[in-house]
């Protein structure tokens, strides 16, 4: 006889809900937080043990619950935050299924005890608060009176007692509580204006005041949560079009990290995992990020809830958007164009001052001006590799250098005594005013460029920054000569799934235009007649299946210009000024006037640093000056 069809208990309805949104105890803490965030707390403290399996309390100052609605708020399907299927289109708050408190009340020993606001409480002003439990079966146990101030606790015990078998997947008690801080690190990066505070067996891990108003309590905070010298390392973004708003910071990329550990992104303050959005910034990093390499970030990406749906995942985790195209393409150019302008245009433009970077460059293409003798150190009569980089000549000793050096100013103004910052130094004759590179002292080991600006002292590393300089150079010229295709001599059939066959047709015109014409045969079979002349001994079968993998994964591709950014890159290496090549004070001039035309020179073509700048703060605290 076949087992009867039977309604099941509320009890056990609500332990199988928890299988989606109570994986561990860091799955809790972020439903109670998120919970304390929608009730407009300005503080919350955690406090956890065990890694938070034995006991997780969570608490905050935030509007309360009534009394006559304790029962409510741990009943299946309840919620404060929808009330019409309209509601489901345009959700503000952070958690709205109705589900997360009586699923984990269903695993856990779980009391709450809150106090609303007189406001939003008039049953029983006598009462300073109230506290319901659940019981081992399910049942409720309260209202009864308790002392609360007003907000609410949660107070989670023993998770999973009555499921051991999902208490064997736990893992370890410093596992655990990683997870915690985790969850802890996501909210308290989005939401600066809360207070925060975690402890664990009584210790105290993170305290957080609020820094609502208070950029420097901002900074503060992403360096004590992603290490001290994340505001230094990053480039701050905002950038705003029709109805999307991005803002927030990312790691220049000579800091990438070597695991993808630091990348928070946020959706109208929701954090999420979006593959659409990786992809989008992945591409931004392709031109600047060393392999294997990671981009670390914090973005927030703010929408009209209309144009998101948050209904995607019991545990929120992901999302949809109703215009993925358009967020995807908006996401790579702000911050294609953010790294364009590298660090030295930050620092201008947080000042108020424009960025060294000519205005309107158009993104991906090289800024320099080769018509302008003195941008271009290339435009002298020593002659030109193949490649249209200089072959330099040997470097001049003697009055000439001597009297450049003499020319710089190295006094540093003094203000009572005291040191006030570096002085700029003086131009050399014929050129205008200080530039944001400054000028060149000389050259350290063959290999290096020092050069003194207006705020400290620069090290150029001179092949990494020619390199730069010639890739973006040929990518300009290979984007105004359109893309010469060259026809295979043998066309080339590929086999495809006839999916992919159908992706390729609805793609045939923008892939001609990179130069690959691609035609369908049959219903699985495509030939390969032109490739771009540039990639003519590539792996063509491999780069058209490559193609179709993000066709079918993203709606479109990169891969082309990847490919041919390669070749870019690996002729402009060979073409750059190597190790040891002895440079003229002029010539180490013009680099510097080429860098702060070139968009990403702030790195080279394999992801390292071009520059790096020691202020004149810091070179006192080396050496111990005004102690």
């Amino acid at each position: 006889m076949p087992n009867p069809i039977r309604i099941l208990s509320d009890h056990l309805v609500n332990q199988i809900a928890a299988g989606e949104v109570v994986e561990r105890p860091a799955s809790v803490l972020k439903e109670l937080i998120e919970n304390s965030l929608d009730a407009g707390c300005r503080r919350i403290d955690v406090e956890a043990e065990q890694g938070g399996v034995k006991r997780l309390r969570v608490r905050d100052d935030g509007r309360g619950i009534p009394r006559d609605e304790l029962p409510l708020a741990l009943s299946r399907h309840a919620t404060s935050k929808l009330a019409r299927l309209q509601d489901l289109d345009a959700v503000a708050s952070l958690g709205f299924r109705g589900e997360a408190l009586p699923s984990i009340a269903s695993v856990s020993r779980l009391t709450l005890t809150s106090r609303a606001s007189q406001v939003d409480d008039t049953s029983d002003t006598g009462v300073s608060g109230w506290e319901v439990s659940v019981g081992i079966d399910g049942e409720l146990d309260g209202p009864r009176p308790a002392p609360h101030p007003e907000g609410s606790t949660l107070d989670v015990r023993d998770l999973f007692f009555n499921t051991p078998a999902r208490r064997k997947f736990l893992r370890s008690e410093r596992t655990e509580l990683d997870h915690l801080e985790q969850v802890f690190r996501r909210v308290a990066l989005a939401r600066p204006d809360v207070a925060m505070s975690l402890k664990h067996n009584g210790r105290v891990l993170q305290s957080l005041p609020s820094a609502e108003t208070d950029p420097a309590g901002v900074s503060a905070r992403l360096d004590r949560l992603l290490g001290k010298g994340f505001v230094d390392k990053a480039l701050a973004l905002e950038e705003a079009a029709v109805d999307l708003h991005l803002r927030g910071w990312v790691l220049q990329p000579a800091f990438s990290r070597s695991q993808a550990d630091q990348q928070f992104f946020y959706v109208n303050g929701r954090m999420v995992r979006d593959k659409l959005v990786t992809h989008a910034i992945r591409q931004a990093y392709s031109d600047v990020l060393h392999h294997g390499r990671h981009p670390a970030y914090v973005l927030f990406l703010e929408l009209p809830p209309r144009l998101v749906d948050v209904n995607v995942h019991p545990a929120k985790h992901e999302v949809r958007f109703r215009e993925s195209r358009q967020v995807h393409d908006f996401l790579f150019s702000a911050l294609h164009r953010r790294l364009s302008r590298g660090a030295s245009a930050s620092e201008q433009a947080d000042a108020g001052q424009p960025g060294i970077g000519p205005p309107n460059a158009p993104a991906g293409t090289a800024s320099s001006t080769p018509a302008s003798a003195a941008s271009d150190f290339a435009d002298r009569p020593q002659g030109r590799d193949p490649l249209g980089t200089p072959s330099l000549g040997k470097d001049r000793i003697g009055e000439d250098r001597r009297a450049y050096q003499a020319s710089l100013s190295f006094q540093r103004p003094t203000v009572g005594g005291s040191a006030q910052g570096g002085a700029p130094p003086e131009a050399p004759s014929g050129t205008e005013q200080p530039s944001a590179l400054g000028y060149a002292l000389g050259q350290l080991n063959g290999v290096y460029l020092l050069a003194q600006a207006e705020d400290g002292l620069l090290l150029v590393d001179i092949h990494a920054a020619h390199e730069r300089i010639g890739y973006e150079r040929l990518k300009a010229a290979w984007s105004r000569g359109q893309v010469v295709s060259q026809p295979l001599l043998v066309p080339m059939s590929v086999h495809v799934s006839p999916r992919e066959a159908e992706l390729i047709e609805g793609h045939r015109d923008g892939l001609g235009r990179l130069g690959l014409r691609v035609d369908r045969i049959d219903a699985g079979s495509l030939v390969v007649r032109d490739v771009p002349a540039i990639l003519k001994d590539a792996d063509i079968e491999q780069l058209v299946r490559d193609l179709l993998s993000d066709l079918a994964e993203h709606g479109h591709s990169g891969r082309l210009e990847e490919a041919i950014n390669g070749v870019l890159a690996t002729m402009a290496c060979h073409g750059a000024v190597r190790a040891n090549r002895r440079l003229t004070l002029d010539e180490m001039n013009a680099l510097l006037r080429d860098m702060e035309r070139t968009q990403r020179i702030d790195q080279c073509n394999h992801g390292r640093p071009t520059w790096i700048k020691l202020t004149y703060a810091e070179l006192d605290r080396m050496f111990a000056r005004g102690r």
